[in-house]
């Protein structure tokens, strides 16, 4: 208990930055209009190309078995998000697209 309570005390600005991110980000993203959140979300889906990276990075430089699961968990998760980003994409996309027109004959 006394482990915890010193890594609050000695933390506690970055735990209080994270709070209020997240605040921040639930007022953000709920006052975004439902036409635009299809294509924001599929974007920064895409973002996640950049965690994938990273995370294989760790995995170069893991040293424990913890580290490398995490590493890989978080590989896994981020491909996830890019590939169900560009679905959510395509299938937007997939909507403006005019449809052909068809012949009725009797």
């Amino acid at each position: 208990m006394q482990e915890t309570l010193t890594f609050f005390f000695e933390y506690r600005q970055a735990i209080f930055i994270v709070i209020l991110s997240i605040f921040l980000g639930i007022e953000v993203i709920s006052n975004v209009p439902a036409i635009l959140h299809t294509p924001l979300m599929s974007g920064a889906n895409a973002i996640h190309g950049v965690v994938i990276i990273g995370a294989i990075i760790v995995m170069g430089h893991a040293h424990t078995t913890l580290a490398m699961v995490l590493g890989f968990l978080a590989v896994v998760l981020g491909t996830l998000n890019v590939v169900g980003g560009f679905v959510v994409t395509d299938r937007m996309l997939d909507m403006f697209k005019k449809k052909p027109k068809k012949d009725i004959k009797s």
